[in-house]
């Protein structure tokens, strides 16, 4: 089995920053890439930022410029630097991880928990 393990989120005043993490853990062969996505009422889950095994990162529009991705390769730990948050930053958001499994061939896809981002104005 394969565990995600978010933490850091909460809640922050509009031009704020918050630091999202996520731990990996479990039987992981390798791990393909990992994003973060996000999730308000009303809103479909919309990717906010993935990062893949060679290090090549992606951005929703509405990002870019104010979030920074990034993974800690030896803990299976993907972080969210998002800086100068706006009231339309908050969603829950969520981990997640495509891999491939130590037991079984073939690729995975994992989300984490969820957690929730909450912007004041």
């Amino acid at each position: 089995q394969v565990q995600l393990v978010q933490s850091g989120g909460g809640l922050v005043q509009a031009g704020g920053s918050l630091r999202l993490s996520c731990a990996a853990s479990g039987s992981i062969f390798s791990i393909n890439a990992m994003g973060w996505y996000r999730q308000a009422p009303g809103n479909q889950r919309e990717l906010v930022a993935r990062i893949t095994s060679d290090g090549s990162t992606r951005y929703a529009d509405s990002v870019k410029g104010r979030s920074t991705i990034s993974r800690e390769y030896a803990k299976n730990t993907v972080f969210l630097q998002m800086d100068s948050l706006k009231p339309e930053d908050t969603a829950v958001y969520y981990c997640n991880v495509l891999l491939k499994g130590s037991v079984l061939s073939g690729l995975y896809q994992y989300w984490g928990q969820g957690t929730q981002v909450t912007v004041s104005s």
